[in-house]
């Protein structure tokens, strides 16, 4: 009698079910830290904002609200910056990413804050 060589239906099964279990497990972490590089790119672009509005604050003595004005700036692939208020006094702005559910917010000076900002020179999001 011969042994016949390969794998039984209960092997086979076994295997099917450990990587659906880790697929279960690693699909939601994924999608978390895509999540967290979004929020961050979004971030980083508010803090170079707040530097081009700064540069373009001493050359002119008052804050841009316009984007194409801060030759210094340019957002992220995907980034999506908004001037909510500028004045001689401070600015506001809003940013957020088309991947990502959340916004973010900073305001700096008189500005009125937007969103979850509290604390000038802060960044918040919700």
């Amino acid at each position: 009698m011969g042994h016949s060589r390969g794998f039984t239906l209960v092997e086979l099964m076994m295997v099917v079910v450990i990587i659906g279990l880790l697929a279960a497990v690693l699909i939601p972490r994924f999608a978390n830290s895509r999540e967290k590089a979004f929020i961050a790119t979004v971030k980083s672009d508010l803090r170079n904002l707040a530097a081009a509005e700064e540069s373009y604050f001493y050359d002119n003595a008052t804050y841009a609200l316009s984007l194409a004005a801060l030759s210094t700036f340019r957002p992220s692939t995907g980034v999506t910056v908004t001037v909510n208020e500028a004045s001689m006094g401070g600015w506001s702005a809003t940013a957020e990413h088309p991947n990502s559910s959340r916004q973010c917010y900073l305001f700096v000076g008189n500005a009125a804050p937007v969103g979850t900002a509290t604390q000038e020179g802060q960044v918040a999001c919700q």
